[in-house]
């Protein structure tokens, strides 16, 4: 896992009303690497994965794909978007579309792909999240578990070179989460490049290959997975302290 797939490079991000949310952060994900973001809310975890799918713009630093700046004004952020797929808490698929057409949208209006390669492609990333038994269903008739295994098959189905989740099963009912979260496992154990933003710390710990703790808009610790059990700043431990106690509750 040498090959640089996503390079950030002293990423900032102040909001108007100064909010300084991210301050100055740099990593890169090797292609095939699976990194879980963690942190308090509010340290700047969403910010970084918004402004990597230029939803929103960084105040400074250069974000690379494949060696290539995607935040500059001559980037096409239809194309980024269809290279970086991105599975959100809340889904984000269109309720007046059926399964099958919200996986088919993307691939044959960005792909250019015909009804029939984009039904093709669309089926296949479906049976990889067990969800072809579900194809004619509209999203109010799914559960959130499975409707959050759609929006990861929207994600897959254009093929792209990394995968942001941004706390994919933070919406989810505790009895729909293991689902969601034995698909996000199963695509890194396929060599999935991905960046998970993730309140779910034990799924963190055996899922990514590193791990980058956020504290205040800046990266206080990073390292192997390891470092849940033996963390090596003082506050890294007290985060997870304090995730141990609101688990315990």
């Amino acid at each position: 896992m040498d090959e640089i797939v996503l390079d950030i490079e002293n990423l900032e991000k102040t909001y108007p009303g100064g909010v300084h949310a991210v301050k100055g952060i740099s990593f890169d994900v090797k292609k095939g690497e699976s990194i879980a973001i963690i942190g308090s809310s509010g340290s700047g975890k969403s910010t970084v994965l918004r402004c990597i799918n230029r939803l929103i713009e960084p105040t400074k630093g250069n974000i690379k794909l494949n060696n290539q700046i995607i935040n500059n004004p001559l980037a096409d952020v239809n194309e980024i978007r269809s290279k970086i797929g991105m599975v959100f808490q809340s889904f984000e698929l269109f309720s007046h579309l059926k399964v099958l057409d919200n996986i088919t949208l993307g691939l044959r209006h960005v792909r250019g792909m015909s009804k029939d390669e984009a039904e093709e492609s669309a089926l296949e990333v479906l049976a990889r999240v067990d969800m072809l038994d579900r194809i004619d269903a509209f999203p109010g008739n799914l559960s959130g578990g499975q409707k959050q295994r759609v929006a990861i098959a929207r994600a897959l189905a254009m093929h792209p070179e990394v995968i942001l989740f941004d706390e994919p099963t933070s919406a989810l009912d505790p009895e729909l989460i293991g689902s969601v979260l034995q698909t996000i496992r199963s695509l890194a154990d396929e060599g999935m490049t991905m960046v998970i933003v993730t309140h779910e710390i034990n799924f963190a710990r055996d899922v990514a290959d590193r791990i980058i703790y956020m504290d205040k808009g800046l990266i206080a610790e990073q390292g192997p997975s390891s470092i849940i059990e033996n963390p090596n700043s003082d506050r890294l431990k007290e985060f997870l302290s304090s995730m141990d106690e609101e688990n315990d509750n």
